[in-house]
């Protein structure tokens, strides 16, 4: 039986660790530890939701969960022939309404979330505040390139990149302009806007 530990790990960090340790446990059974609250309820609603069998342990620090890696695993959902053309409009360098540290972390988080679904948008596009995601210094950078090394096309807005006077930061992606952005969201397949 394969085990990690993802105490004191912040989110997405144990479903995604889950995911990977489920994946390469080669049928095995795998035995998460994880911290109580939100962790331990992310990981198991991952697991029975892709039809895993969870068995939880309360720990004196934590909580245990044993996942039947493979043993009830519901078959993949067939996508449709369209699929994969979803084209993300990321509006703001934060998600939801709150504070602000809250929604930049929120935002941070989907991004890496982003880089372990099965299939991730064919376009992102940066405008208004989403560009300061794209420029040096921004704490999504890694995960953006990340996105745009598996092929992920990023494009900012090069009007807002002007008016936040950061083009020449541009660490990942290209510019683009309104009349492209209007293009690819009406010939998209599914546009999310965050």
């Amino acid at each position: 039986m394969h085990e990690i530990d993802c105490r004191n790990i912040p989110c997405p960090g144990p479903v995604i660790r889950a995911k990977k340790a489920i994946e390469g446990a080669g049928g095995e059974r795998v035995r998460i530890i994880l911290d109580a609250g939100a962790p331990r309820e992310n990981v198991t609603r991952f697991a029975t939701s892709r039809g895993y069998r969870v068995e939880e342990e309360q720990l004196a620090d934590g909580y245990a969960l044993t996942i039947a890696a493979g043993a009830v695993q519901m078959p993949a959902v067939p996508r449709s022939p369209a699929s994969g053309s979803a084209v993300v409009l990321v509006a703001s360098d934060r998600l939801g309404n709150g504070p602000d540290d809250l929604g930049k972390l929120l935002m941070k988080n989907f991004l890496i979330s982003l880089l372990e679904v099965a299939e991730p948008p064919e376009k992102m596009f940066f405008l208004n505040s989403g560009v300061l995601l794209t420029v040096n210094g921004a704490e999504t950078l890694e995960a953006l390139v990340k996105l745009a090394d598996a092929g992920v096309e990023i494009m900012s807005c090069g009007v807002c990149l002007d008016f936040f006077s950061v083009r020449n930061e541009l660490a990942v992606g290209s510019v683009t302009n309104m009349l492209a952005i209007a293009e690819s969201m009406l010939q998209g397949n599914a546009v999310i806007r965050l």
